[in-house]
């Protein structure tokens, strides 16, 4: 990975909210000149680009850039970018009308190695659940997410998501 590369996309990125939404063209193309930097077939490129899509509002046209993505590798070039791919995929997916595609790619994750996108894993996974109608699971998800950072009241709420679906005796 290229540094001065990343640092552009970060700050290519830290311009969004400066975009209009009728301006979204616009930054796609700040994010596609960019990624026509790099070789074709790099699925960092791929990754950015279904991130501009995503982000402006297009999922139908991000899950195919995601997917491309991390047929390609992304997650051995960038084991962080390729779990944010496997997050905002299954998110798009959902947004698309295929939410247990989304419980399928996500539920892996609950077993990786933990880092700062386990909440963002936990949250999409329960609103793919949610959206399959499974909303007591999903509760479980979200309630084990939030209760680690709660000031107080942790044990309890992480024994009340437990007890959503554990079966009852």
């Amino acid at each position: 990975m290229d540094q001065d590369w990343e640092d552009r996309v970060t700050a290519a990125w830290s311009t969004f909210d400066d975009y209009a939404e009728d301006d979204a063209a616009a930054f796609r193309a700040v994010i596609d000149a960019l990624a026509d930097e790099l070789p074709a077939d790099s699925p960092l490129g791929l990754f950015e680009r279904a991130c501009a899509w995503d982000s402006t509002g297009h999922s139908d046209r991000a899950v195919p850039l995601y997917r491309e993505a991390l047929a390609r590798g992304l997650g051995e070039v960038s084991g962080y970018k390729g779990r944010r791919a496997k997050i905002q995929l299954s998110s798009s997916l959902r947004n698309t009308g295929h939410p247990e595609e989304g419980v399928k790619l996500l539920s892996p994750e609950l077993l990786a190695p933990s880092d700062e996108l386990d909440d963002a894993v936990r949250a999409t996974l329960a609103l793919c659940l949610s959206s399959m109608g499974r909303d007591r699971e999903g509760l479980s998800l979200a309630l084990g997410a939030l209760a680690p950072h709660l000031p107080r009241y942790q044990r309890a709420m992480a024994a009340y998501a437990r007890q959503l679906v554990e079966p009852e005796e």
